[in-house]
């Protein structure tokens, strides 16, 4: 099974993640936790040029192309043989990102993105995905409590990108109601976990 996490950024994606590896530890099962850009030595360079603010000059189809290039090396070399192997696989974002980011925040053409999401996933569709689901102006006041934590280039692109990117999720859950869970982030975490949990 493979499992996406999406959302905005301090949605509270890395919250429900850690408290459903704790789940699955508990259960004894067989699992691996993935981040997208990353998790190999390519995707691990690819994420660093995707974060780096003194990138801010990217266009918006080169940002498109190399998280989809991280995508691919991801999912030839770790996730595929991993559920060849029954293990369940959890990824902290896959193609709905994409879609998200760099479809609706970006603007870039919907089917375009949707045939290299094709490609680079070798066709792979996750079995469930979950939104957690938050407003712009609450992640906005998350990530000004954030420790210190200097913002990078994704973060930096504003308000009325994040407002694209929210209503793409949700319209991208609303054409997929039979993969997406819709979860409001705003509850207390161990309420979102419950209801996340039943869902598994």
């Amino acid at each position: 099974m493979l499992i996406t996490f999406e959302g905005i950024d301090c949605c509270g994606k890395s919250t429900q993640i850690k408290l459903l590896c704790e789940y699955f530890e508990k259960m004894k099962v067989d699992y691996i936790l993935l981040r997208e850009p990353g998790n190999t030595p390519i995707s691990e360079q690819i994420r660093e040029m995707l974060l780096q603010k003194k990138y801010m000059d990217m266009s918006s189809l080169t940002e498109l192309l190399l998280f989809s290039a991280s995508r691919a090396q991801l999912v030839e070399k770790i996730i595929s043989p991993a559920l060849k192997d029954n293990k369940i696989v959890i990824c902290d974002r896959f193609y709905d990102s994409t879609v998200a980011y760099q479809g609706y925040g970006r603007g870039i053409n919907l089917d375009d993105i949707n045939n290299i999401n094709r490609i680079s996933t070798n066709g792979l569709i996750p079995d469930i995905t979950f939104l957690i689901n938050i407003s712009v102006e609450t992640s906005f006041k998350r990530s000004e409590i954030r420790k210190g934590e200097s913002p990078d280039r994704m973060e930096l692109s504003g308000i009325e990108f994040f407002n694209k990117v929210a209503n793409g999720y949700l319209e991208i859950a609303n054409n997929n109601p039979n993969r997406f869970i819709v979860i409001d982030g705003e509850s207390d975490p161990e309420i979102v976990f419950n209801h996340l949990v039943k869902h598994i």
